[in-house]
C-alpha cells in the first residue's frame, strides 16, 4: 500500500508542484493543503485543501490556524503530514493532537522575519522562539534543514527533542523543467526589445519586494551604479502588495524610475535571467537555500550576494560568484559593477553556476532523500510525548465517528496509537 502524504504550506506552495509529482510518480498518494490559488494543483490533478493563514503576526489568526490544521490532519488522515512554511512548521506540530496515526515533519526553510529584523518586535519574539520551537519539537517526527547553519542552531539549543533531524540541501531544482522553460521562452533580444531595454545592461533581482529581502539596500545601490553606469536597469521581480507591513512601497520606486523598473510577479523568470547581465540577491532575511538564487546559477549568471548561510550553499565567493557584506549598498553597487566591468570574469564565475546546481540541488537528489525520509517514519513507530503534556488525540481509526482520548504513558513509549 502506498504512503499517503499531506504537504500543507503557504502562499507560494505552488512552486514544489514538480517535487509533488515525483513523488507521486515514485507511487507516494499526495494529498495537497495551501492557502494560495487552488488553480495549479488541480491542473496537476492533486486532491487540494485550501485554507486561510496569515503568514505575519497575528496571534488571533494563529491559535485559527491551528484549529484548522488540526481539523485537516483528522480529516486527511495520512501516514506522513509535512509542512513548509516558516509559521506553519511551528503550528503544525501543536496541532498534531487530532491524529496520532500521522507522522509530522516540518521544513526548517531559514529563521525568518524573527532572525533577520532587527526591529523590537523582532527581537521581542526571539524570546519566544525557542520555547516554541522546544514545544514542537515535542510532536514532531523529522526535522528537515535546508543547510547546516540552521541544523547547527537547532542542535545548539536543543530544539530536535526526539525528532530525528535530516539535512537535504534546498527545495530542488527541477533542471529539465526550468531549461525547457527558457528554451520555449522569448530570446533574449526580443524580450529586452518588448521590455524596451535594448543597450541597457540588466541587473536582475528575483524575491519578495520586502525590507527584510534587502530591497532598500539594492535601490541605494542602484543610485550609486546609475552615477558610474547610467545604462544600467535593475529590474526587481517578485509580488509587493501582498507582503503587508513589510513591503517596499511604490514611492520609493517611482522616485528610480527610469534605471529601477518593478515588474511585479512574473511566470517567465527563466527568459528574464537569460537576458540579464548580472544576478543581484541582496538579502538580509534568515534564508533557507534560495530558488531565485538557484536558478540564477543554473542559468549561468554571474551573481552576487549577500553573506547569508543559504546563499553560501550555492555561492563560493570568487570561484562562481561574488558574496558581499549584508546592508552595505556601497559595496554592493561595487560589486556590481566589477561584474559588469569584467565580462570576461563574470562570464568565468557564471560558468561554473550549472555544475553547482546540477550536483548538488537536482530536484531527483532532493526527492530521493525526502522519499527514504517518508518511508522510514511510515514504516516505523512514533515517538509520543507523555500524557502529562496536556494534550489529547483524536482517535477517528474508523473513518467515522471521532472521540477524544488521552495520550498515556504506554502509548507514549510504544508508538502511535493505532
Amino acid at each position: 500500500m502506498s504512503v499517503h502524504l499531506l504537504f500543507v504550506g503557504g502562499e507560494d506552495q505552488n512552486l514544489r508542484i514538480p517535487f509533488m509529482i515525483k513523488l507521486r510518480d515514485r507511487g507516494f498518494n499526495v494529498t495537497v493543503a495551501a492557502s494560495g490559488d487552488p488553480e495549479p494543483f488541480l491542473r496537476a490533478d492533486f486532491r487540494f485543501h485550501q485554507f486561510q493563514f496569515n503568514r505575519f503576526f497575528d496571534p488571533t489568526s494563529d491559535i485559527r490556524t491551528r484549529g484548522v490544521l488540526a481539523r485537516l490532519l483528522r480529516d486527511v488522515d495520512a501516514d506522513v503530514a509535512h509542512a513548509f512554511d516558516t509559521k506553519l512548521a511551528l503550528l503544525m506540530p501543536l496541532a498534531a493532537h487530532s491524529n496520532a496515526r500521522t507522522a509530522i515533519v516540518r521544513t526548517i526553510n531559514g529563521r525568518g522575519w524573527t532572525f533577520s529584523s532587527r526591529s523590537p518586535a523582532a527581537l521581542a519574539l526571539r524570546i519566544a522562539y525557542l520555547p516554541l520551537q522546544r514545544i514542537a519539537s515535542v510532536f514532531t517526527d523529522a526535522t528537515v534543514f535546508e543547510h547546516s547553519g540552521d541544523q547547527a542552531f537547532f542542535m545548539r539549543n536543543h530544539l530536535l527533542g526526539q525528532s530525528e533531524a535530516v539535512l537535504i540541501p534546498g527545495a530542488g531544482i527541477d533542471v529539465e523543467g526550468f531549461e525547457h522553460a527558457q528554451r520555449s521562452g522569448l530570446a533574449p533580444s526580443e524580450l529586452r526589445s518588448i521590455m524596451g531595454l535594448e543597450g541597457a545592461e540588466i541587473v536582475t533581482t528575483v524575491t519578495r519586494v520586502t525590507r527584510q529581502k534587502g530591497v532598500p539596500v539594492l535601490l541605494k545601490a542602484a543610485d550609486i551604479v546609475n552615477k558610474i553606469r547610467p545604462r544600467v536597469r535593475f529590474l526587481v521581480v517578485g509580488p509587493r502588495e501582498s507582503e503587508g507591513p513589510f513591503a517596499v512601497s511604490e514611492d520609493e520606486f517611482q522616485k528610480r524610475v527610469p534605471y529601477v523598473i518593478a515588474t511585479g510577479v512574473r511566470s517567465d523568470v527563466p527568459s528574464l535571467l537569460a537576458m540579464s547581465d548580472v544576478f543581484a540577491f541582496p538579502s538580509e532575511y534568515a534564508e533557507g537555500v534560495p530558488r531565485a538564487l538557484m536558478e540564477a546559477a543554473l542559468c549561468s549568471r554571474p551573481i552576487v550576494a549577500t553573506d547569508l548561510a543559504g546563499c553560501r550553499e550555492v555561492v563560493r565567493d570568487g570561484w562562481n560568484g561574488i558574496i558581499t557584506p549584508l546592508r552595505d549598498p556601497q559595496k554592493l553597487a561595487q560589486n556590481i559593477v566589477t561584474l559588469l566591468d569584467s565580462p570576461a570574469r563574470a562570464a568565468e564565475l557564471a560558468a561554473r553556476g550549472p555544475k553547482v546546481i546540477k550536483s548538488r540541488f537536482s530536484l531527483d537528489d532532493v526527492v530521493s532523500g525526502h522519499a527514504e525520509l517518508y518511508q522510514r517514519l511510515a514504516s516505523k513507530p512514533r515517538i509520543m510525548p507523555h500524557k502529562d503534556v496536556g494534550y489529547f488525540r483524536e482517535d477517528n481509526r474508523g473513518g467515522e465517528s471521532t472521540h477524544r482520548r488521552p495520550i498515556d504513558a504506554a502509548a507514549s513509549r510504544g508508538g502511535r496509537l493505532r
